[in-house]
């Protein structure tokens, strides 16, 4: 899994916001904000990570169990998906 290019994460106070540039924010009038787990996920998908290396970032970084963080990262996945920012 990849996002589309054309969106930038950036930090602003203490909130992770997603907004669209270039010819990607003609198309897209999106902008999401994300917590620090999210940013995590966005980045790592960023460099086309799958979902086991997604899951696999949330337990080095979290204390949690794998199915825990298996369920977030499949909301985070429909979350970016239902707003067509993958790419398959």
């Amino acid at each position: 899994m990849k996002l589309k290019d054309g969106f930038v994460l950036r930090k602003v106070a203490d909130t992770y916001v997603v907004v669209a540039i270039g010819a990607q924010a003609k198309q897209h009038n999106v902008m999401i904000t994300l917590n620090e787990t999210g940013a995590l996920l966005w980045e790592k998908l960023s460099s086309g990570a799958d979902k086991k290396a997604l899951v696999d970032a949330i337990l080095e970084v979290y204390d949690i169990d794998e199915a825990t963080a298996s369920a977030d990262v499949d909301g985070f996945i429909e979350k970016v998906s239902s707003e067509n920012l993958i790419v398959e």
